[in-house]
């Protein structure tokens, strides 16, 4: 869920209006290892849009040849005819090639802005990811950047093009009948203040309906996640409930924004219009009074006034995509400014020939200002000592495993592993000393094989199937079809949870981390799969140090050190049996577990 800081920087971000300069600048980046692509395609656009102007050049010369009164010359009208059509056909094929090469270009730089971000989000630390929905960086995956890569195959090379056009008319019209050009002083100016007041106005609603589809997606994939939590909890009405409102707020967003996007098109088509109406009038008047020498120029001019403002009206029917497409460039490349976790320091060690020494000393740390989870906590663990962490939730049981891997930084404090700062050694050697097994299981698509072996290297069959023996798994996998090669599908449904928690803690049982962290990492078994899960516990990870998070107690019964948590407080620390002789927070726990006790 979003922080309350991170809701009221999303709105302020919002409001500003989308900076262009920002967006050219970012994705010049990414079209610069294609620049003579780029040249290349926008010289044979401009080919063909110039050999698009010479037709109504042509056109008016072929009418100047008609005579009123006979005599006109048919094979002259042939000629221009014959190169009015070549003309043409040059010009459509050279921006027929022109928009092939624009989407090739086009496709080739959205995948590379889309690896950049995925390496990006891949380099983030935890507290991006516990701040946002997944379904809204998702959505800056899929659909923003779909949106900027149809604009770059569609509207970039348009716009472009239609300036050529612009141009390239006006020059024409000044040369064939300077007099009514005129009339655009006046359409012109009022189109290009009316697009100006309509450009600011939209590109906030269109930032907003970025953001609203984002909510919408992040919000359906929360539900087809625990689609089972609702259908067992009889709670569709309600998610179909919460459902139409975030529906109707993406609706509404997008619905505000296409109504301002597009009314570009039809005003802008209106004053279009208008000055074709003043353009024939006035043409018709001047020719009558002799100050345009013929009908040809008149018709030229036309033509030319057409393909004037016929690009005017591309661009403002093209602007709410256009304003869409700089919005989720704008949201890409955010992602990509993202700070990812602070660099390793200067001179910064690895972690090897670890022992497993841990020692915490007045550790304190909270997630956000003026809030402290863990307030002055120490703790001393050797090699091979297993320190359980109990607790009620909230206590402050994840935020120590947090720390220790480095997730998050404490606010004051040190950690020590064999006697070195963790933060003077180098992340990655951190994190390999350790192996998590976490509450929440994650499996990928793909055979329980590789499954099992995910982050051991190259091993063999036979260790895979040892450790999955010792997690007691391997008779139930020898009895599917195709054994260690069934394909876990869709976060592996196909198998249970208690199976999926087996293959997360066969797969620790693999790696020769010298310390272990389990997070809760029996709750979705039974408990006499519990009770052979430790004992190959105790055998398989004999001199591993060991931090375990566990809410049912009767699995941490023989830890050497049990620290017992409150709101962010050592309260108690001992064996299970000093514990309850105490008679205090722990055997409270306890008791209210066992009853029977």
């Amino acid at each position: 869920m979003m922080r309350e800081g991170n809701v009221r920087d999303t709105r302020s971000f919002e409001k500003r209006r989308v900076n262009v300069g920002y967006i050219t600048k970012n994705l010049g980046r990414y079209l610069k290892p294609y620049a003579a692509l780029f040249v290349l395609i926008f010289f044979a656009s401009l080919a063909g849009t110039a050999l698009s102007l010479l037709g109504p050049q042509v056109c008016g010369m072929a009418i100047d040849l008609i005579e009123p009164g006979g005599g006109t010359d048919m094979g002259a009208i042939a000629v221009y005819a014959a190169v009015l059509v070549a003309v043409y056909i040059a010009s459509g094929i050279l921006s027929y090639l022109s928009s092939i090469g624009l989407s090739y270009l086009s496709r080739c730089v959205i995948k590379r802005i889309r690896t950049d971000i995925f390496a990006r989000l891949l380099s983030l630390p935890v507290s991006y990811f516990d701040d946002r929905q997944a379904g809204d960086i998702i959505s800056v995956l899929s659909y923003d950047l779909d949106t900027l890569g149809e604009s770059l195959a569609n509207d970039v090379m348009m716009v472009l093009t239609s300036a050529v056009t612009i141009i390239g008319s006006l020059v024409m019209m000044l040369v064939t009948a300077p007099v009514l050009v005129a009339v655009f002083a006046v359409t012109i100016p009022l189109s290009a203040l009316f697009t100006a007041w309509l450009t600011k106005k939209v590109q906030p609603l269109f930032r907003a309906r970025s953001r609203k589809l984002g909510q919408l997606n992040g919000f359906i994939e929360e539900i087809i996640t625990g689609q089972k939590t609702t259908k067992a909890y009889n709670c569709e009405e309600a998610v179909i409930s919460r459902f139409e409102d975030k529906n109707k707020d993406a609706t509404e967003a997008y619905t505000v924004a296409e109504s301002y996007g597009t009314v570009s098109g039809p005003a802008v088509n209106f004053m279009n219009n208008f000055s074709l109406a003043l353009i024939s009038v006035f043409g018709a008047v001047m020719y009558m009074r002799g100050v345009i020498p013929t009908v040809g120029k008149i018709a030229s001019f036309v033509l030319y006034s057409r393909k004037f403002s016929g690009p005017i009206n591309e661009i403002a029917n093209v602007l709410s995509e256009f304003q869409s497409a700089l919005a989720a460039a704008e949201r890409a490349f955010r992602v990509l400014e993202e700070r990812p976790e602070p660099p390793d320091p200067e001179g910064a060690e690895e972690l090897s020939d670890v022992q497993g020494n841990v020692e915490i000393e007045h550790l304190s740390f909270g997630y956000t200002p003026g809030k402290v989870v863990i307030k002055d906590f120490s703790l001393k663990a050797e090699r091979g000592d297993v320190v359980a962490i109990v607790g009620h939730t909230g206590a402050g049981k994840t935020t120590m495993i947090n720390l220790l891997m480095r997730f998050y930084d404490a606010d004051s404090g040190t950690i020590k592993i064999d006697g070195r700062d963790i933060t003077k050694v180098t992340r990655a050697s951190l994190r390999r000393a350790f192996t998590m097994v976490l509450q929440d299981t994650w499996l990928f698509s793909g055979t329980i094989y590789e499954n099992v072996a995910y982050g051991s290297g190259d091993v063999s069959r036979e260790d895979v199937e040892r450790v999955c023996r010792a997690a007691k798994i391997h008779s139930f996998i020898s009895r599917l079809p195709d054994g260690y090669d069934t394909v876990l599908t869709d976060n592996a449904v196909n198998i249970s949870k208690g199976q999926k928690q087996l293959l997360t803690i066969a797969r620790a049982m693999l790696l020769s981390s010298p310390m272990l962290i389990l997070d809760e990492a029996t709750s979705n078994v039974d408990t006499r799969t519990e009770l052979h899960i430790r004992r190959a516990m105790e055998e398989l990870m004999c001199g591993k140090t060991c931090f375990v998070i566990a809410h049912r107690l009767s699995t941490i019964k023989h830890a050497k050190t049990i620290i017992v948590m409150n709101e962010g407080d050592v309260v108690e620390q001992g064996t299970h049996e000093e514990l309850m002789e105490k008679g205090g927070y722990y055997a409270e726990l306890y008791y209210s577990q066992f009853d029977a006790v």
